[in-house]
């Protein structure tokens, strides 16, 4: 159960904020002042402040500054005012997580509370995912904040315990193994054995033998009888690597496998039971494959049912100085160097870069800036020439470039966020909805998300 803490001066808004609430599982608390607050502060932890900008003696804006010091993990929901959302939108710099406008209405009160509070437990349930990964099974790369990459630790969390057989999708250098495994290590076959195969590394004949197995003399060269790696995954999981890669002939023994839970070695008659849980990956587009007759429909629906789709690195931007941080202390401790961080313009050249390679190639990135490195902080100079050509130029049409690209995107997030809702998005942009407007048709976005009427209609460009 949630537990947030109202603070209003004025005991009317209080008592409304806490009746429009009243319906959902939170447990909550109020206080009439910013002494009073923080005296309950100090002694729970709330996972949400919703306070009034505008109290005496002491302001919201005083209580946001002392939660962020004697509870920084605490979201601050902050409440305005029409004529005070510049002073809001500096709340939202320090550290408040939203703000919303009064008079309240309730049903957008219901959805800011919801939506933050969703926020904070995937940020929690995230981090105990990666907890439990890394301290009982020294899973690593688990690294982000971003929206993509939380709900891809939801859909993790929710699969693992069952035995719903997984296919992951996504380009190369997105961590689809290690999501495998994951999804092993949080199971109840956790304890057995994790076993992986690369399908586009082995010819067919090979292929087929590691999979199913073979008796003695099954082929040339099979000098005695061997086990095939998915009997040898039994109790445990089994995790095909580039499955769009799988000759057709394969593709129907697969099949065989996960409808009767029986394999059948190469140049042997009888079945042998195997239990086992398959967990597929691709960079390929399956669908395109089953139009060309590349790949079997009916293994698709067998093999998709849950399918995980891990977002490219660029989807996911806010998530590379975390990624970055992350590599750069495992390759610290590694070399026994003392690296404290990155420049502003190396950064700068890290979020910019495209990473076709995704987070693979950043990790190779920063293990070679670490190693050229001979300073205390990774420069634009330890990077390889083609991320340094990514970097914000001096000249003030490509760093334009650069910066229209960045808020094209935290627009794009912030409408996907509130869901289309311009009012709401504008809002949560602290910009009026006519500039939000502007800047959409600025960057191709209009046609998107087309509202009743043109919100620039009558004023002046």
């Amino acid at each position: 159960m949630f537990k947030i803490l109202i603070v209003d001066d004025e005991a009317s808004v209080r008592t409304f904020i806490q009746q429009a609430l009243a319906d959902e599982e939170y447990e909550i608390h109020t206080a009439a002042n910013v002494p009073e607050a923080l005296d309950q502060v100090r002694e729970e932890i709330f996972d949400l402040v919703i306070t009034d900008l505008l109290m005496t003696p002491l302001s919201g804006m005083d209580l946001l500054r002392a939660i962020k010091e004697i509870s920084p993990g605490t979201e601050v929901l902050m409440m305005t005012a029409y004529g005070t959302i510049e002073t809001a939108v500096q709340a939202m710099k320090l550290g408040a997580c939203d703000y919303i406008t009064k008079p309240l209405p309730v049903d957008e009160l219901r959805l800011r509370v919801a939506h933050v509070l969703e926020r904070k437990r995937l940020q929690r349930e995230n981090r105990w995912l990666r907890e439990e990964l890394f301290h009982h099974f020294g899973i690593e790369n688990l690294v982000g904040q971003s929206p993509p990459f939380l709900q891809v630790l939801e859909k993790v969390r929710r699969v693992a315990p069952t035995d719903a057989t997984v296919l992951l999708t996504g380009e190369t250098g997105t961590g689809k193994d290690v999501i495998a495994r994951a999804i092993h290590l949080l199971s109840r076959r956790a304890s057995r054995s994790f076993i992986s195969v690369n399908c586009a590394a082995l010819p067919e004949q090979l292929l087929e033998s590691e999979l199913f197995g073979h008796v003695k003399g099954a082929f040339t060269g099979a000098v005695a009888s061997r086990k095939g790696l998915i009997e040898e995954a039994t109790g445990g999981t089994f995790f095909l690597d580039e499955i769009g890669s799988i000759p057709l002939s394969v593709q129907a023994k697969l099949l065989h496998v996960l409808e009767n839970k029986t394999i059948r070695r190469l140049g042997e008659n009888r079945e042998t039971p195997v239990d086992v849980r398959i967990i597929a990956a691709t960079n390929r587009d399956l669908q395109d494959a089953l139009r060309r007759g590349e790949f079997r429909e009916d293994l698709y629906y067998r093999l998709n049912v849950v399918t995980i789709h891990l977002p490219p690195l660029r989807a996911r931007r806010e998530d590379i100085p975390l990624l970055a941080h992350h590599f750069l202390r495992r390759f610290c401790q590694r070399d026994q160097k003392a690296i404290l961080g990155f420049s502003e313009a190396a950064m700068a050249a890290l979020i910019s870069y495209a990473f076709p390679g995704n987070v693979r190639e950043l990790r190779h990135l920063i293990e070679q800036a670490v190693a050229l490195s001979s300073g205390q902080w990774i420069t634009l100079a330890d990077l390889p020439a083609h991320v340094r050509i990514a970097a914000p130029a001096p000249e003030e049409r490509e760093l334009e470039t650069v910066l229209n690209h960045v808020e094209r995107d935290l627009i794009l997030q912030a409408i996907q966020r509130n869901e289309g809702h311009l009012e709401r998005t504008a809002r949560d942009l602290g910009m009026s909805r006519v500039t939000l407007w502007r800047k959409m048709k600025k960057y191709g976005l209009a046609k998107r998300f087309v509202p009743q009427s043109d919100p620039t209609e009558g004023t002046s460009s």
